[in-house]
């Protein structure tokens, strides 16, 4: 199977680190969002959207982080996305839940506009989305501390699941934008252990080096 993909890019690291901890050989094409590879048009000749990741297996393939996810998780019967059927639907209504509601307001408006302005947007424009997603991020924030992270190590249950994969990509992106864990102790702590998991330092490492590095050219500017 060969993925392609950017750890640089949100979405492509829940996929990276659930491979790395499952042990998922997969054959990783370097796609560099930051100079523009996504809509290079050899690429968009294999995935017409210009986004990462993207799997291919054989003959067959697809897009989107959640879809990958699941799917790598059946070809290799993983636990992590059970087969019965409730069980199953809460994973998946995790997933959902993450990618619409979190992610929209947390990584959407409270970091991605921050970071790389919309054109055309001035400095009152960009600080009022991003007062309104941090607000709006901070209610989700509340509903996965207090009932999701209830007396439990991950957002399913006890166990592991590819919902907390792709929860954990939208929560840290949001530490890296300066967003403070400390109101909500059960996701911070459950933070915390996915950090702690083996397959974690391989897929993030990248996107923290990018980070300080990134940091280090803006003070170099600003001096």
């Amino acid at each position: 199977m060969k993925l392609y993909s950017d750890p640089i890019s949100t979405t492509s690291r829940p996929v990276l680190h659930f491979a790395a901890e499952t042990g998922i050989p997969l054959d990783l094409v370097h796609i560099d969002m930051m100079s523009g590879g996504a809509q290079h048009p050899d690429y968009l000749r294999i995935n017409p959207n210009g986004i990462v990741p993207y799997l291919t297996d054989g003959d067959f393939s697809l897009g989107e982080c959640s879809a990958i996810l699941k799917y790598l998780a059946d070809r290799v019967a993983s636990p992590a996305y059970p087969v019965a059927v409730r069980d199953r639907a809460r994973v998946n209504e995790a997933m959902d839940w993450f990618a619409t509601n979190l992610h929209k307001d947390l990584c959407v408006f409270g970091v991605y506009v921050a970071v790389m302005p919309p054109e055309g947007l001035d400095a009152a424009g960009i600080q009022a989305l991003v007062a309104y997603g941090r607000n709006r991020a901070a209610r989700w924030m509340t509903v996965l501390n207090d009932t999701m992270l209830a007396d439990r190590d991950f957002v399913c249950g006890d166990q592991i699941t590819i919902a907390d994969y792709l929860g954990a990509t939208f929560v840290s992106f949001g530490e890296a934008g300066g967003f403070d864990l400390s109101p909500w102790p059960n996701v911070a702590a459950w933070m915390r252990r996915m950090r702690e998991r083996p397959g974690f330092a391989p897929a993030y490492d990248p996107f923290y080096a990018w980070l300080a590095e990134r940091a280090r050219q803006t003070q170099g500017a600003a001096a």
